[in-house]
């Protein structure tokens, strides 16, 4: 009997407490729809013909533009790649020495061999050195356009720089 007492009491108050903040009496009714906000919006910037933005196809293509695509690029390919390797390492049969072995006994000759080498290698060498790049953005250096462009040209040399040395291993 005491709970429901109390059970009661609580609701009572409760409601009291709540009652002015819940009335539908208090709610003041939208003027439009979501629906009619969107088609105002969209309406108004077709009259005055401004650009969707952002949109690839209405900017003319920069150099930091490139490499700030393909930095999220060669990270999501590699990681792709490494997750696809650790796949197959789980799924398939024999190990990779076996698998090395079977590599050695095609014969695929050296300038086949190198330009693997090299596609595995670029952008691995490309991604570590724009993430260089983007630590030294981090610091709040670099940020003018001449320095950016700079920036760029040297993730670009120090890429084919490094990426020839390990494939030359």
């Amino acid at each position: 009997m005491a709970a429901v007492l109390l059970r009661h009491a609580s609701r009572h108050c409760l409601h009291a407490r709540l009652r002015p903040v819940f009335n539908i009496r208090n709610v003041v009714p939208m003027g439009t729809t979501a629906k009619e906000e969107m088609e105002q919006f969209w309406d108004k910037n077709t009259k005055l013909n401004r650009p969707v933005s952002p949109h690839v196809t209405i900017y003319r293509w920069s150099l930091p533009m490139i490499l700030s695509i393909t930095h999220r690029g060669t990270g999501i390919a590699m990681s792709a790649g490494v997750s696809l390797f650790g796949l197959a390492a789980l799924v398939l049969p024999g190990d990779y020495a076996s698998y090395l072995d079977l590599v050695k006994s095609l014969n695929l000759g050296p300038a086949l061999i190198c330009s693997a080498k090299f596609m595995l290698a670029f952008p691995l060498m490309y991604h570590t050195w724009n993430g260089v790049r983007h630590l030294a953005w981090d610091l709040g250096k670099g940020f003018k356009i001449p320095q950016v462009y700079q920036s760029a040209y040297i993730v670009l040399a120090l890429t084919v720089l490094s990426t020839a040395a390990i494939t030359a291993m």
